[in-house]
């Protein structure tokens, strides 16, 4: 069972893919700059030499389209993205909502939504986070 884990920041992704069951890190990585024609992209996989190249990307839609691309890519360790199982978003602050982990339904969205004014830098970007995938 292959778990992705985004955290989508401000101006940044941070992404890890782990493997449940054996219990290990598939991939992890940084993009850096996001909303920006020089985002850095940095990808690493155990036993792999890093990898970091810049890439134009304008928004955190395009920003996690970029880390499905190297997930499944040349340099991927999945062959489809059908075999992530599960997907687990950072949100910065649910609130008295949210305290703990919260499957993620449109009413879930709604509140993350109606709370962004207790973390405007960060809900925002979460919410992106959470709708591109």
């Amino acid at each position: 069972m292959k778990v992705l884990v985004l955290n989508c920041g401000s101006s940044s992704v941070k992404f890890d893919l782990f493997d449940w069951k054996l219990q290990k890190n598939l991939a992890k990585g940084l993009i850096e700059r996001v909303g920006t024609i020089n985002a850095t992209i940095h990808y690493n996989r155990p036993g792999s030499q890093p990898i970091i190249y810049q890439k134009e990307l304008k928004d955190h839609s395009k920003a996690i389209n970029e880390v499905f691309s190297l997930l499944v890519g040349e340099n991927g360790v999945l062959s489809d993205l059908n075999e992530i199982y599960a997907i687990g978003h950072r949100v910065v602050h649910g609130g008295e909502k949210f305290k703990k982990s919260t499957l993620i339904d449109d009413k879930v969205i709604s509140t993350i939504q109606k709370l962004s004014s207790l973390a405007p830098l960060h809900n925002p970007p979460n919410l992106a986070g959470i709708l591109a995938t």
